[in-house]
């Protein structure tokens, strides 16, 4: 039943259905509109106050839980609620799994509408934390607070700094994180020291909204070799202060490999065309998969989960079903981490990335691994397959095609299908737009092999590996 409430609506005991896109859970109100909610989990029966009406759903909150699911666990995390970072952290490990399959699953036969074989089993993540060799933080004067923060009204806590993560849907406001569950150690040790240091030396803290401040973001990348790198991004040049703290870091976290930082003053964070300065140690840090050495500098795509990467990977190769007498296409094939994978399975490699500094990557690493039965080109995928390209390079037996989330441009589709190559590999981080792609495929391609990996536990994304062989 339903009453009003300041213009906002509360549905009493509800029961939440189902896991939906983007982490939030799906119930449903009496009169049948579907219900959007956080930080519930399927089973949980709960009052919901609403948020937002849209035209056939609305957005709510869980006001009160009337019953828990069995699914549901303790989080781990203190910060689980504020921070959007694990939405799945109170939902057990195999249920997330579950829902993850799902998602892959009506993705493909609602989206894309074709025949699909037995999918084999989701691969799940050893590590269901401290997975993560990435991690971006940002800097803010003024802290984001709790609801228990704002109810105490102690007006001093919202002058207090913060280094931690953006608010979902909030670019301006910083949840100050004390320990995060999703990146090996020294990652907290050198953040909080950072914190510390900088409030304790007076460094001003960056403010989003009127573009002022010193320290902006923090940037840890880790390897499973043990190498670490740490870039801090400053919004000006001070080099006094700017000295102080990355002596300061390097004097008491002597293991990092790789200390740089950058002057940006425009008006995102973004680095891929900023003027990266190394202050310590390289420029790069090493990533290891049988024997291959990767080397991962600031600016390079590298899967974020180490561990995972490889098992996703072998998975890639075992699809391809190569004998080493094969001709593979690599497409989007960033620092060539695919491509030189597969290649003492491959006659030759051919790997194509739209981004140079990626293909110079790509081809520093095949020459730091040995590896001579590898190409790599710069090229726009829609526009590098022609005759002379083909001609040149030879008839693809298989091609291995990892797109960003978007998916397949159209042309670079059509390509495929003109190129007629007798096994595409398709690996994906969004299953939407992968079935999107397979569906203008159906015709000439079908799918034969359907596996999904589970390369982020607590989140609800998934990786999607998918065989298609010439019909």
């Amino acid at each position: 039943m339903g009453r009003k409430q300041t213009n906002k609506v509360i549905f009493e005991n509800v029961t939440v259905l189902d896991a939906g896109a983007k982490g939030v859970s799906v119930a449903k109100a009496p009169e049948g509109q579907v219900i959007f909610i956080p930080n519930v989990v399927p089973g949980d029966v709960v009052d919901v106050q609403t948020l937002k009406k849209r035209k056939s759903y609305f957005e709510g909150k869980a006001i009160k839980f009337h019953s828990y699911s069995e699914n549901r666990i303790e989080p781990v995390c203190q910060h689980f609620g504020a921070c959007g970072g694990c939405k799945w952290q109170n939902m057990k490990y195999e249920q997330q799994l579950f829902y993850k399959n799902q998602e892959v699953y009506n993705n493909l036969k609602r989206i894309g509408k074709i025949e699909l074989p037995d999918f084999e089993p989701i691969l799940g993540s050893e590590k269901q934390f401290f997975y993560r060799n990435k991690m971006e933080f940002g800097f803010s004067d003024t802290r984001w607070l709790s609801d228990i923060e704002i109810k105490s009204e102690d007006q001093s806590l919202s002058k207090k700094p913060a280094l931690g993560f953006h608010i979902p849907r909030m670019w301006d406001k910083i949840l100050d994180i004390e320990k995060c569950h999703l990146q090996e150690d020294p990652s907290n040790a050198i953040r909080n020291e950072i914190k510390r240091f900088a409030t304790e030396n007076h460094m001003e803290f960056f403010n989003a909204r009127n573009h002022e401040g010193l320290l902006r973001t923090l940037m840890i990348r880790t390897a499973s070799t043990g190498e670490i790198m740490a870039l801090i991004q400053f919004y000006k040049e001070d080099k006094k202060q700017r000295e102080l703290l990355l002596d300061h870091i390097y004097a008491t976290f002597p293991q990092i490999t790789s200390l740089q930082y950058v002057i940006n003053s425009k008006a995102n964070d973004t680095l891929y065309d900023q003027d990266i300065k190394l202050y310590k140690g390289r420029d790069y840090i090493l990533e290891e998969m049988e024997g291959l050495q990767f080397s991962i500098n600031a600016k390079s795509f590298y899967q974020t989960n180490s561990d995972q990467a490889y098992e996703l990977y072998k998975i890639t190769r075992e699809f391809a079903g190569l004998t080493g007498n094969e001709v593979v296409y690599d497409l989007y094939t960033g620092t060539g981490t695919i491509a030189q994978f597969v290649s003492k399975k491959a006659k030759k490699v051919i790997g194509v990335e739209a981004v140079p500094e990626a293909i110079a990557d790509a081809k520093e690493n095949a020459k730091r691994n040995n590896i001579t039965n590898c190409e790599f080109y710069v090229g726009d995928m829609k526009n590098v397959f022609n005759d002379a390209f083909i001609a040149q390079h030879g008839q693809p037996d298989v091609v291995i095609t990892d797109p960003p989330r978007d998916g397949m441009h159209k042309d670079v589709v059509e390509q495929l299908l003109k190129i007629g190559a007798d096994k595409i590999v398709y690996v994906s981080c969004n299953s939407a737009t992968q079935a999107r792609d397979l569906a203008l495929m159906d015709e000439h391609y079908k799918v034969t092999r359907v596996r999904p990996v589970d390369m982020f536990p607590q989140t609800h994304h998934v990786e999607n590996v998918v065989l298609l062989v010439k019909r």
